[in-house]
């Protein structure tokens, strides 16, 4: 469950986990960024989750606030992810997933510092990784490779966003570095303006890339849905087909 960059929406993420844990029955595992935060507010966060029984904390440096070109840690904060998974590794049993990026993370200046700095939050207490949005699969069997010559012995989890509206992930891959290839805005371009049409299109698009993915072995599927699920559910009920 995630939270608006700055951080405005983070008591709703808290709530909603717990409620979602609480009333519902289902794990849930609260996103935490450095953004905004200082290590007081960050230890108080985390001791209001584990009074919760939630046992699950994805654990960000975060994005820039809107507004904002570049990521500033709080005076009294965090810098990097890596401290603040050693911070929660430190003093808690959370359960940790850090982040990785396929395709380097885009303020990084290549892939490899980029995974290298992806294996300093693994050994600073990281269970498992999620990944960034991909279009191809190549780049993150790539990126898995890489991290296994690296000693990364962990769980690694495909991140996937169903396509549901053409200039919205054309906005957001931009934003976080997920190149879209050509091939894929060449078939949207031409159905851009029938909403349903696209929707069925990054439907069949995510269910392909998902097979291959599981063929493949990975772990699970992770889903960006950007609060539309059903695009996520229709591809969960073609893989069980």
């Amino acid at each position: 469950m995630t939270y608006t960059p700055g951080g405005s929406s983070r008591d709703k993420t808290i709530r909603i986990v717990e409620r979602t844990k609480r009333e519902i029955g289902l794990e849930s595992m609260a996103h935490l960024t450095c953004v905004g935060h200082s290590k007081q507010e960050i230890k108080s966060i985390l001791d209001e989750l584990e009074r919760s029984g939630i046992e699950n904390v994805i654990a960000l440096r975060g994005d820039p606030p809107h507004g904002e070109a570049s990521f500033k840690p709080h005076p009294e904060g965090f810098k990097y992810a890596s401290e603040l998974t050693q911070f929660i590794r430190s003093s808690y049993s959370f359960c940790i997933a850090v982040a990785g990026y396929p395709e380097g993370h885009s303020d990084s200046p290549s892939k490899e510092e980029d995974w290298n700095h992806l294996r300093e939050k693994v050994m600073a207490g990281g269970d498992f990784i999620i990944t960034q949005l991909f279009f191809d699969n190549d780049d993150f069997f790539t990126f898995e490779k890489r991290m296994r010559e690296k000693g990364v012995t962990v769980p690694i989890i495909p991140g996937i966003m169903p396509i549901t509206n053409y200039s919205q992930i054309l906005r957001f891959s931009q934003v976080c570095g997920a190149n879209i290839p050509k091939t894929i805005v060449n078939d949207l371009e031409t159905i851009q303006n029938d909403n349903d049409a696209v929707q069925q299109y990054g439907i069949a698009l995510a269910t392909r890339q998902c097979r291959e993915l599981i063929a493949h072995g990975v772990p699970g599927i992770h889903f960006y849905t950007l609060n539309r699920s059903r695009s996520s559910q229709r591809i969960y009920e073609n893989l069980q087909n």
